[in-house]
């Protein structure tokens, strides 16, 4: 049976690791934050100390009874996913909250290694969760997200393209404008010049997007440019 500072101390470390964690994702306004995943770090340690330990005085009693320490653990790995599910947001046609929803299934496993006392395994999985969180997404923003940012614009008759008619021309497609800019193409008034930017977006859904604008009657001139645009 663990000691009393033992049994602490681990779930101070769980705390601790789930915070690093928690922080990250706080940084962020992401609903499951801080204190979200230093909750289900230390409560998935617990877990693991009441599956390892907390039957001691039970199998002592009889050589006839067999405990399986793993099977509550084990519950634990299905039950986070209620948790993660309530991270995940779904607006228009992309999916949000995917990584914070990893994040809490990943921390739960943290507090189970903590919880059954594998401290170098937890920490280095801490630490390498941390760099996958915080470090790789700058490189990921630079060299994927940007390859999918798409941009062109249109010349249409004056006042004839806002968002909202854009909204509804697009359908769901419009969850993919990440930039709308309207102004004057000419000194008469008589057209605007539209600058459009879509995020996240694939070839095919691209060549969706332009041929569902060319199709408007108001549209006068559709310039794709590069098609890329800058950071997202």
């Amino acid at each position: 049976m663990l000691g009393n500072l033992e049994l602490v101390m681990r779930l101070v470390l769980a705390a601790a690791l789930g915070s690093v964690i928690g922080f990250e994702r706080e940084r962020l306004s992401w609903a499951a934050g801080l204190r979200t995943h230093m909750l289900v770090c230390v409560g998935s340690t617990l877990i693991m100390i009441v599956s390892a330990f907390g039957f001691a005085d039970v199998l002592g009693t009889s050589d006839h009874i067999v405990l399986d320490p793993s099977r509550i653990a084990a519950q634990v790995v299905s039950g986070i996913g209620f948790l993660g599910a309530g991270s995940i947001l779904l607006r228009g046609e992309i999916v949000r909250g995917l990584t914070t929803a990893a994040s809490l299934w990943s921390v739960a496993a943290i507090g189970l290694a903590v919880g059954g006392g594998l401290y170098v395994a937890s920490i280095s999985a801490t630490i390498i969760i941390l760099i996958i969180l915080a470090g790789i997404k700058p490189l990921e923003r630079r060299y994927f997200t940007v390859r999918q940012r798409r941009q062109f614009t249109v010349t249409v008759v004056s006042g004839a393209l806002t968002f909202d008619s854009l909204h509804a021309a697009l359908g769901p497609d419009s969850a993919r404008v990440k930039q709308f800019i309207v102004q004057r193409a000419d000194d008469t008034g008589d057209h605007d010049e539209v600058r459009i930017a879509l995020g996240r977006v694939s070839d095919l859904e691209y060549r969706a997007i332009c041929d569902k604008l060319r199709a408007l009657s108001c549209v006068t001139r559709f310039d794709e440019g590069n098609g890329l645009s800058g950071d997202e």
